[in-house]
């Protein structure tokens, strides 16, 4: 049996649900929750892009050299701006309801090497009505690598849309 490939008309493109992307509310969000990320190994490439992008070309991330002969960990470091961008990567979402309000208590506890694996676990730590039609929720990232040494460790704070705004505990739209 000759099997066609599929087309799918443009008018029905809408309906496709979008991959990576959510819809969830703040009433969703359930304290306690974790979800834990595939991991990921960052290589010499991506990570020397990561710093020509930043124009990050310290020697402890950008010269072998100085990295092992003067260094004090003997070898390379990967940016921990990359180890941040990459381990939230790795869990995030496209959540259409939720927007970033910034981040807290970001600390980068071991440093990372090339060639490193890591991963994510988030854990949802808290919420509270803010404004009339979002409130503030909060989860934490516990970036590891390899087989489990934390390396980083941040709080996200961020707005989410109220399903029922009048049912939240939201403050009254002034």
């Amino acid at each position: 049996m000759e099997r066609k490939p599929h087309n799918t008309p443009k008018e029905q493109h809408s309906s496709v649900p979008v991959w990576n992307a959510e819809d969830w509310f703040y009433e969703d969000i359930v304290i306690g929750h974790q979800i834990r990320s595939i991991r990921r190994t960052i290589s010499e490439g991506e990570s020397m892009q990561f710093n020509t992008l930043m124009l990050d070309m310290h020697p402890y991330v950008a010269d072998e050299i100085f990295a092992k002969e003067k260094g004090i960990f003997g070898k390379r470091l990967v940016a921990g701006a990359f180890v941040f961008s990459a381990g939230l990567g790795l869990v995030a979402t496209n959540c259409v309801n939720a927007f970033s309000y910034g981040y807290d208590k970001l600390r980068f506890i071991k440093p990372v090497f090339i060639n490193d694996t890591i991963y994510t676990i988030k854990t949802d730590l808290e919420k509270s009505p803010k404004y009339p039609d979002m409130g503030l929720y909060r989860a934490s990232y516990e970036i590891f690598k390899n087989d489990g040494e934390l390396v980083l460790y941040c709080e996200h704070i961020q707005t989410v849309k109220y399903r029922d705004p009048a049912g939240s505990g939201a403050p009254a739209k002034a």
